[in-house]
Order: C-alpha cells, then structure tokens, then sequence
C-alpha cells in the first residue's frame, strides 16, 4: 500500500529476471495459501451447516457478515507492508511472522466446541475472522512482491503462472483430499476428521511458507520514502485501470465462490452422488493447463482479453451443467470447461494488478504496491467469499433448505439455481470492465519507459 511517494534517488538496479528456483519459491506462497483456504471457499458452509450445526440462514449471514468486517482489514494490511521497513524487505517477512498464527486459527475455524447454539455462533464469528484476518496479512504480500521481484512486465507474468500453478496444486489438494481426509481420521466423526485434516494441511502449508520466506529476495524494489497513510488513498484516484481490474476481479470470485461452495449440495442433494465430490473438484486442476498456457497466450494476446476469454468459459461451463442437470457425464464436462476458464479468469488479475500500481506511480507520483495489489486481490477474494457465501445460503435457505434432511422439491429447485444460474450471472458481468481496460494496455509500453525515465 504504497504509503510511500517514488524517491528522486536514483533506484538500485533491479533485476529483470528471476532465477527459476525463486519461482518456484514464489509459486509455494500460493500453494500453501490455498491449501488453507480453499478448505474454506469449498466447505466452510456445507461444515457450518451439517457438521458444525447451524441453520443455513444463520450459517450464510455468519458468512456474510464476518467476511465483510473481515474485507475491511485488507487495505490495513497493504499500509502496513507499505511502512514496512526490514532486513528481509518489504513484503518478505509476513511469510515469516504469520505462517504459523494463520495455521493455527484456521485449525481452530474448523474445531467444533461442545457448546450452545449461541457460543457456537460466537466461537464461529471469532475464528473466522481472526483466521481471515491473518490470510489477508499472509496472502496480500504475495501480490504485493511481485511489482518487487522483477521490473519487466512479462517477467511479471510468468512469475504470475508459477504463482497460480502453485495455487492450483494447493486448491487441488484441499479440495480432493479434504473429505477422504475427514473420513479417515474422523471414523465417522466428522467433527473430529475436519479438525485433525486441518493440522496436517496446516504443517505442510508452514513448512511451505518458510521455504519461500528464506528464498526469495525483493531485488527489484523501488527506493520510497514513506508519507502520511492518507496519501495511499491518492493512489486510487484517476487510477481507473486499477477500478476496472478490481471490479472484474470481485465478480469472478463472487462467482467462483459461489459454484464451489454449492457443489457438495447439488452433489448430495440433487443428485445423490456426494461421494463424487472429490473426483469433481480434483478436476479443477485441470485449470493448471490455462495457467501453463498464459505467457504463450500473453505474447499474442492483451491481458484483459485472456481475462475476458477465462470468464466467457466459466460461464459457458455453467450452461453445459444446466443441460446436463442430472446427467453426470455432461455435469464432469461443464465442470471441467469451467475449470479452463477459471485458470486464465484466476490468473490475470494478479498480473494486471501490477501493472496498475505503475500506473498509480505514473499517473499520481504514489507507489502503492500494497494498498492496491491487498484491494485488489485480498479484498476481492475475501469479499467473493463472503458474498458467494450470502448469495446461496439465502437463496437455499428462502426455498426450504434443511441440512442432513431429504429435500422438497422447491428447494432442490434452489440449489440448482444456486449452483448454476448465480455463477453464470456473475461471470458474465465480471466481463463489462475488461472491455474498458484496453485502452490502458495500449498505452503500458510508454508508461513504463516514461517511469524508468523519471526514476533515474
């Protein structure tokens, strides 16, 4: 959050290109976030609400509101690594001071206190703010060190794929492994197979951070002087690049959210195939193949038609599940268009969001790397959840949802729409900014020969 203006110092010599085991370092950072989190994204409601023991009305507002107190800490997080001064740079040392705590509240998130409805709602509100909090402190200087790890925009894109890659791996572990998991530690104790699931992700997630932690190097940092945290907000104005990606962003994470949270009901409920739950979301890594295939896209494509080409596939993967409805084979197939479209929709914002924070430096003489990139990505990705957590627990919850009960009709009907209209909806916004955001994209080249210009 560049709580800082460019220095008129000349900027030490960056590094354009980055060794390839720092990119793998980098891609762990991702890895290890969403071995976490993706725990969240694809079964906090389904745990709240048929493990955990809340109605799903309660469990969606829970979601909602915490989510959304919690989305408020994200540009708190970008002003503090902005300010942050250290021997192990700027961004570098959160994956050190917050692996451990981040681990442990997400154990704790999945931990079922043998208590009241009351002080279990408390319990739930608690944990998963603090643990959400403590995501955005680890999740944001991910984004926020790229600007700081190479200078060169295509660099920056390929750093971007080995993140998602190793995003990717992450999300397919959580989301394939996680109910095997339970069920094999819990013995039929769900309670106790979600908590002890929780740990083992836990340690490989802190082992993965740390291993970043010592490796990676912000060599490419620009020299900053710190100002008034007032001033991060000046980065924002006339940064219209920056509103746009983070508007598309937000609604592909609404959507995205939406369709993995609700995939364990339609599964169970309207299709009576719950075992099938880890086979569906392991072939969300298929979305690997359009992470690997982004910097070859990149060299003939804008970034913001990569983004608009992973949205229409998202949304077109909901239309060959609608047809499908209970026909599985064309269920596995819209999935698995939508996994395509995701890879790429996942991807660009990261890489675009860097890109903004040059314009912000160019356009207002602010370098905010961490007030914008935490907005942009952290905000979104938690807002999306808190939202696409909202959006179908009161449709489900207004059409007669009762968890662990043979549904009527209605709201079977409300799990379907849930499941396949909302994310098709939101996808299909998400496309609107990036129709305007290539105009920025033309201008990129100049603007960043105009900055190396002015820091020398």
């Amino acid at each position: 959050m560049s709580t800082r203006i460019v220095s008129t110092e000349p900027p030490e010599k960056a590094a354009s290109t980055v060794p390839f085991h720092r990119k793998i370092s980098y891609s762990l950072t991702d890895t290890a976030g969403n071995l976490l989190y993706c725990v969240i994204s694809s079964y906090l409601l389904y745990f709240y609400t048929d493990v955990f023991g809340l109605s799903i009305g309660i469990a969606g507002t829970l979601l909602f509101i915490t989510r959304f107190i919690d989305a408020i800490d994200a540009p708190i997080w970008g002003i503090l690594i902005d300010r942050t001064k250290s021997k192990y740079g700027q961004s570098r040392p959160y994956f050190l001071w917050l692996a451990v705590p981040f681990a442990v509240f997400m154990v704790l998130t999945f931990t079922t206190p043998n208590w009241s409805e009351s002080g279990k709602i408390a319990y739930a509100a608690i944990t998963y703010i603090i643990a959400g909090i403590l995501y955005t402190g680890i999740s944001t200087p991910i984004t926020s060190i790229l600007p700081n790890l190479s200078t060169n925009s295509n660099e920056r894109v390929v750093l971007n794929s080995f993140r998602m890659v190793g995003g990717n791996v992450g999300f397919f572990i959580a989301t394939t492994f996680t109910l095997p998991l339970v069920a094999f530690f819990g013995q039929g104790n769900d309670q106790k197979g979600f908590s002890l699931t929780l740990v083992l992700f836990g340690i490989m997630a802190i082992i993965m951070f740390f291993i970043a932690f010592a490796d990676l190097r912000e060599n490419a940092a620009v020299k900053t002087k710190s100002v008034p945290i007032a001033k991060s907000f000046t980065a924002i104005k006339r940064n219209w690049p920056w509103m746009l990606v983070v508007a598309a962003n937000l609604c592909y994470w609404i959507g995205l959210n939406i369709r993995s949270a609700t995939l364990i009901f339609y599964l169970q409920y309207n299709l009576d195939s719950k075992d099938l739950v880890p086979l569906i979301n392991g072939l969300t890594s298929l979305q690997l193949i359009s992470m690997v295939l982004i910097p070859l896209f990149a060299r003939k494509l804008s970034k913001n038609t990569i983004m608009i080409i992973g949205l229409i596939l998202a949304a077109l993967g909901q239309v060959v599940i609608l047809m499908g409805s209970t026909n599985l084979t064309l269920i596995i197939a819209g999935w698995i268009i939508g996994a395509l479209g995701s890879g790429f929709a996942c991807s660009m914002p990261f890489a675009m969001l860097s890109d903004t924070v040059d314009y912000g430096e160019w356009k207002n003489g602010i370098r905010a790397s961490g007030f914008l990139t935490s907005i942009g990505s952290a905000f979104c990705i938690k807002a999306g959840s808190g939202i696409g957590g909202l959006l179908p627990a009161w449709v489900m919850g207004s059409t007669g949802y009762i968890a662990g009960k043979v549904q009527t009709p209605t709201a079977l009907s409300g799990i379907q729409f849930s499941f396949i209209w909302l994310p098709f909806i939101v996808f299909l916004i998400g496309i609107i900014p990036m129709f305007f955001y290539k105009k920025f994209e033309k201008n990129e080249a100049s603007i960043q020969q105009d900055l190396i210009a002015r820091r020398s």
